[in-house]
């Protein structure tokens, strides 16, 4: 007779959550119907509207960057120039940005930073000699001048991190749509329209490169150039080997695709065994203090209030 209520309880409860579920997401029974009466109703949009559509960055910030750069570029030697127009590439900023923004983004970090840490030193009025000063402001001003590097080599690594994480997906689409009877071309658009991601942006230039004359083999060469990472070059090596020896491409894709999955576990324990060494410095100058200040604090108040303490006075 116990059970009753309790069941009850229960019941009442379950009813209060379909309830409150009906009422939050309610069931539209012509959903289908909305969306095509919606799709029937859709007015062309104007080239004005499709601009707006996009980021702020893609509308003002990248080109202002770019017309910046392509005037810096008269400016520089042409050797840092395409030893940087490659890791433009490699960042994906390939005809967002030229080599002479970088330079001249080099440039204005450098006044900035040397300019703010002499106005700080300056303001404070520290007791600082000069040499120190001119130290300080060196070192403010070198790092203004790398950090434009160092951002340019962190979206290389983001990226091919990105790529190295989606290749396996992605050839498996490939496989199946080559398995389907679709051609190696046809299978990358597939792989280009069903996803948006760095690795299907790659895919999509390639493609491009394709189309407008050049051969397989010279675009997936420089696709895998400006990407590299060893998975997109032996990706790469095998579809070009297997086009030539007239191997299965379907086979290929199979084999690439479990070697990329076990690269990716590979690379993740990789990283995983690298997460208690990272993890030394700050546990060492952060959580060992605060440990060691929350156990010998109490300890250090009693001391100095007990007669031992008065020795310390």
């Amino acid at each position: 007779m116990n059970i009753v209520p309790l069941l009850l309880g229960v019941a009442v409860i379950i009813g209060i959550v379909i309830l409150f579920v009906g009422i939050r997401f309610p069931y539209h029974a012509g959903a289908i119907e909305d969306r095509l009466q919606e799709a029937i109703n859709m007015q062309p949009r104007t080239l004005e509207e499709l601009e707006m559509e996009k980021p702020f960055s893609e509308r003002v910030i990248f080109p202002l960057l770019k017309r910046l750069g392509e005037a810096g570029n008269r400016l520089f030697p042409r050797d840092p120039q395409d030893q940087l127009r490659k890791k433009l590439d490699k960042a994906g900023y390939a005809g967002k940005l030229e080599p002479g923004t970088i330079f001249l983004l080099q440039a204005a970090c450098l006044i900035v930073f040397g300019g703010l840490g002499w106005a700080a030193l300056y303001l404070v009025n520290l007791d600082f000699t000069i040499e120190l000063k001119l130290a300080i402001t060196g070192g403010l001003a070198f790092i203004g001048f790398a950090y434009p590097r160092s951002w340019l080599n962190q979206k290389i690594a983001r990226r091919q991190k990105s790529i190295r994480l989606s290749m396996p997906d992605a050839l498996d689409l490939l496989t199946i749509c080559v398995e389907a009877g679709l051609g190696f071309d046809l299978a990358l658009a597939k792989v280009v329209g069903k996803w948006q991601n760095d690795l299907s942006v790659a895919f999509g230039r390639a493609l491009k490169e394709m189309q407008l004359g050049k051969s397989r083999r010279e675009a997936l060469k420089a696709m895998a150039e400006r990407i590299d990472i060893p998975e997109m070059t032996s990706f790469i090596a095998a579809i070009i080997q297997s086009e030539q020896l007239g191997a299965s491409m379907a086979k290929i894709l199979r084999i690439q695709s479990d070697q990329m999955r076990l690269r990716r576990r590979q690379h993740a324990e990789e990283e995983a065994h690298k997460v208690p060494v990272k993890m030394l410095i700050p546990m060492a100058l952060l959580i060992f203090p605060s440990i060691v200040i929350l156990i010998m604090a109490p300890a250090a108040f009693k001391l100095m209030n007990s007669a031992a303490g008065a020795l310390f006075k």
